[in-house]
């Protein structure tokens, strides 16, 4: 407490300091508290949590760069397959028209 008719005090529930007015009992100032950071971890934490991120990001994209070239290769079999098929037992009659159906 101060002779000048200000009480300083620091909040229970947000930890924030802060200066009355006793006479009033506004709240002259209010200075919030410092927030850790991210969940409490330091700088070099979040930095090698950087660092493993962006190896599984690495990771990831190189999985799926294989899958897609495989992809392609599963994808011209199955063409490949389906076209051989399609040559050993032709359709004798063409499909059905739309406009025929009526």
């Amino acid at each position: 407490m101060s002779k000048d008719g200000k009480l300083s005090l620091r909040c229970p529930e947000c930890g924030s300091d802060l200066v009355i007015d006793r006479a009033t009992g506004e709240v002259l100032f209010h200075k919030a508290p410092k927030k850790p950071l991210a969940g409490g971890k330091d700088f070099d934490s979040l930095f090698a949590d950087l660092d493993a991120s962006k190896e599984r990001a690495d990771d990831l994209f190189d999985r799926e760069v294989t899958a897609y070239k495989d992809r392609d290769r599963l994808l011209e079999e199955k063409f490949k397959e389906a076209l051989d098929k399609a040559r050993e037992s032709p359709d004798e009659e063409p499909p059905p028209r739309p406009w025929e159906l009526d």
